[in-house]
């Protein structure tokens, strides 16, 4: 598999990593197991996780199969801090609240350091100078490699990249993970230009449109599909309207033309876009890792590409980047 410098870093990660959201909850160890068999043979190096991911489940999944599956130093281990169980408060970034998450999540990990840490979400009840901070103390103790945020808006995103850079002792952001895919093309407003712009990597979460991409949901709801899960269902239901589905058809129109599936071509999309460095894969099977795999043998022709963007194209309002409609 094709490995990508993460942003201006040093540190090469596979272009396709793969996710364990369901990992300790939906997905059991032999599962799991699997999975990242499939994932290390085929070349993927980066495994995506949270501390929150089955109340820290995933994360000591990953630690289990470490030890008796794949070398530590075969892996790029990405991990999450910041989400709270408070019902008044989701997300919790204060210097405090996150190394101790962190502390946390490497004894849950068997591991002394990650090679990535990303703040899970922007908390605006935390100065942005102290969540920083919380980074440059992880990766000068060594307890961290890199780091970097997830789902920051586009200011909050620029804001923080250049704090990092602005003054000594403070460790430049290596990446920002965002959702992205044909359905989901938000990030391109703000986002997406913010971080190239800063020179950081883009790790694209749920590339196939939280599963609605691969045309499962064309005639229905699977009863086997997260659109049927009690965990998942709310995640799936908005990207069930009209729009998507004008999407979907055209990526089956266009993997049958390529005598592909709607998956890969899905993925291949998001795979290629600028400035996205790895893509995120989930899946509740080894079969179905398999099949997103698959992927690395498919480049997309220039003018299907161009029909995916015409009709999947968000619209830039004033005054978005690129606006054209006010």
């Amino acid at each position: 598999m094709e490995k990508r410098h993460l942003g201006h870093t040093g540190l090469r990660v596979s272009r396709l990593g793969l996710g364990t959201m369901t990992w300790g909850r939906d997905t059991d160890e032999q599962e799991a197991a699997e999975q990242l068999k499939e994932f290390a043979e085929a070349g993927g190096t980066l495994v995506d996780t949270a501390d929150v991911y089955a109340d820290g489940g995933a994360e000591y999944l990953i630690s289990r199969l470490t030890d008796s599956l794949i070398p530590r130093s075969e892996l790029v281990i990405a991990t999450k801090a910041g989400s709270v169980p408070d019902s008044d408060r989701r997300f919790d970034t204060s210097r405090g609240q996150l190394l101790t998450a962190l502390d946390a999540s490497l004894r849950r990990l068997g591991t002394d350091y990650v090679d990535l840490w990303q703040v899970h979400a922007f908390d605006p009840g935390t100065p942005a100078e102290e969540t920083l901070h919380a980074l440059d103390l992880a990766v000068a103790s060594g307890r961290a490699r890199y780091a970097g945020v997830s789902n920051y808006s586009g200011w909050q995103l620029a804001k923080a990249a250049t704090w990092q850079r602005c003054g000594t002792g403070r460790v430049p952001l290596a990446a920002t993970q965002m959702e992205y895919s044909l359905l989901q093309r938000g990030i391109e407003r703000e986002v997406l230009p913010a971080a190239r712009d800063a020179g950081l990597g883009l790790l694209a979460s749920s590339p196939l449109g939280r599963g609605v991409l691969t045309g499962k949901y064309r005639h229905g709801v699977p009863p086997d599909s997260r659109g049927a899960s009690p965990y998942l269902s709310g995640f799936v239901q908005p990207y069930l309207g009209e729009r998507s589905r004008r999407i979907v058809d055209a990526v089956a129109t266009a993997a049958d033309g390529l005598a592909s599936s709607p998956l890969a071509v899905a993925l291949a999309w998001v795979r290629d876009r600028p400035g996205v460095t790895s893509t995120i894969v989930g899946a509740r099977s080894a079969a179905q890792l398999r099949a997103s795999l698959s992927v690395e043998a498919l480049t997309l022709p220039d003018e299907i590409r161009g029909a995916l963007d015409d009709i999947s194209a968000p619209v830039r309002r004033y005054p978005d980047q690129d606006w054209n409609e006010l």
